[in-house]
């Protein structure tokens, strides 16, 4: 329930600022882990340069697993929203593998190569980063039921979206085993022509 005498263009005002400080500490908590690197930078650090006190960093976080969490979970969304701008024509799989390919064109670069060194270099944000596979597989499976709604089809539709999803992964490791030397799509392409062989039509 509203506050009284909390106008609706009060709360709109205080949600735009709220997501401004929001996008101002992961920006600058992901430059200082790219330039200084994950481990050494504190949070104190980040505070100072996202000019806010270690408090409103806490309202916000509670620790710097977080903040690259919260860097990485716009891709379910973004993921989900993408497939759902396609017209379901064709094969379900063939749909997924080129909404993939597009968004991950778009996703290498310098700055993805380093967050994905980051993570794989630490236990912790490794192991939390499977949920992020998890929450993609999951988007992709709400999005595809919408395009084909018909409920017959619901365990095919939740076979592409697992297959989908660990073609993503297969490539994601060996882009990852050459440091992102060669273009992430490549991989993905490969992995694509190799698991469309076995997956259902």
């Amino acid at each position: 329930m509203r506050a009284v005498g909390t106008s609706s263009a009060a709360v709109s005002w205080r949600e735009r600022k709220r997501l401004e400080t929001l996008r101002r500490i992961t920006d600058v908590a992901m430059d200082l882990f790219l330039t200084q690197g994950f481990e050494e930078t504190t949070l104190d650090t980040i505070a100072a340069a996202a000019a806010i006190s270690k408090r409103t960093f806490f309202y916000y976080f509670t620790s710097k697993e977080e903040v690259l969490a919260a860097w990485q979970q716009g891709l379910p969304k973004e993921f989900k929203q993408a497939l759902l701008l396609e017209t379901p024509n064709g094969s379900p799989l063939d749909l997924v593998y080129r909404v993939q390919l597009r968004l991950m064109k778009d996703r290498d670069t310098g700055h993805a190569r380093a967050v994905n060194r980051i993570i794989r270099e630490n236990e912790n944000l490794s192991a939390s980063n499977q949920v992020k596979f998890l929450r993609l597989e999951q988007a992709v499976f709400e999005a595809l039921i919408q395009l084909w709604p018909d409920i017959v089809r619901r365990d095919e539709l939740r076979t592409v979206a697992m297959v989908a999803i660990g073609a993503l992964r297969l490539a994601l490791d060996k882009w990852a085993a050459v440091q992102g030397e060669k273009p992430l799509a490549g991989f993905l392409d490969r992995e694509i022509a190799q698991l469309k062989r076995i997956t259902p039509r």
